[in-house]
């Protein structure tokens, strides 16, 4: 199948209230154009360099979602233009997010990454990190970006209970933490499931899906 046609099979399997974030790491322009010619508009990069890359070969009205795990010192590339980051795991990287988007004259929106695999792998907060950061004077300081939901990966497994639990787990913790609402923090985003789960994922009360290799082919 197409590109246009495997998007326009997951969209049909998508509820409304679930947005589709198209992973378009390593494929080239031509890939993204056509999904983009195809009504997608929201893409998902995990490297600094080449969503810099390929961000001005786009039009304007993409929304660029930084995906990958993001160092401080390579904020300040993607600051002018990004539209959402991800996988935000400490106090320190949105300070500098922060920083970079008071340079840019702009808010950016935030998710902060929950620690919810059985992996030694994967990034994230554990639910105590969480809170020091949600209820930390140093976040209502930042002006310049919005904590608009979690995000979390599942363990990469074939055992579907497990990958369940963790996705109920991260739901559990957003459902706790979604009446905090500051100027800079209201929860309205939960960012899980990938091209072997999203089902699943929204099953369990996801409302993003970041969906790769089912649109653009394995890489």
């Amino acid at each position: 199948m197409s590109i246009t046609q495997n998007l326009q099979y997951i969209k049909s399997t998508l509820p409304e209230h679930v947005t589709l974030v198209a992973v378009s790491k390593t494929k080239p322009v031509s890939d993204l154009m056509e999904a983009y010619d195809a009504g997608q508009r929201v893409f998902g990069e995990n490297y600094v360099q080449e969503l810099v890359d390929k961000q001005p070969q786009l039009p304007n009205d993409v929304e660029w979602h930084f995906i990958g795990h993001l160092q401080s010192n390579k904020v300040k590339y993607i600051a002018p233009f990004v539209s959402l980051i991800h996988g935000v795991d400490s106090l320190k990287l949105l300070q500098e997010i922060n920083k970079q988007a008071l340079k840019n004259n702009r808010v950016i929106d935030c998710l902060l990454q929950v620690y919810i695999a059985e992996e030694e792998s994967k990034f994230g907060l554990d639910e105590k990190e969480l809170n020091e950061i949600l209820s930390s004077d140093e976040l209502k300081n930042l002006n310049n970006i919005k904590v608009v939901g979690l995000m979390g990966m599942s363990t990469f497994t074939d055992n579907q209970a497990q990958v369940k639990k963790e996705f109920q787990n991260l739901k559990a913790v957003f459902d706790k933490y979604k009446t905090l609402k500051t100027e800079n923090c209201d929860l309205k985003t939960l960012s899980m499931g990938m091209s072997g789960d999203y089902e699943l994922a929204i099953d369990c009360g996801s409302t993003m899906v970041r969906i790769g290799s089912s649109i653009f082919g394995s890489r």
